[in-house]
This record gives C-alpha cells, structure tokens and sequence, in this order.
C-alpha cells in the first residue's frame, strides 16, 4: 500500500546523494529518523524493521514520533 508522504523538520544528512529529513508525516502520524537500514546483497530484509517502523528509499528506517 503507497501512502503520501511530507518531509518536516531540518534536514539531519545525506545518504547515498538522498536528502535524510529529521521528520516524515502520513495522513496518520509523524515519524522521525531512527537509523540506516542494513544493505544485504542490494537489499533491505525487512526483518530489521521493529513494529510500526518504516523503510523509506534509499534505506532510511523512520520510527513514530512520541
């Protein structure tokens, strides 16, 4: 499922010549940068991902803001 997303807040990095923006918002929440995803073989298994957690390209991992 695709969702709309908005950068908020500062920009806090650069990842592989892509913008890192402190905060994310969807229709439902706000999230904020927690860590770079592992890259395994060109992919990001998504097992490290922790519940309600999201992987954004190029393999930014945003959890909710509490």
């Amino acid at each position: 499922m695709s969702q709309s997303l908005a950068t908020k807040g500062n920009q806090v990095g650069n990842y592989l010549g892509h913008p890192i923006a402190e905060k994310i918002t969807t229709r439902n929440c706000t999230y904020v940068f927690d860590r770079i995803a592992e890259n395994i073989d060109g992919e990001f298994p998504l097992s490290q991902l922790n519940k309600d957690e999201l992987l954004i390209r190029p393999g930014l991992i945003y959890r909710p803001d509490k």
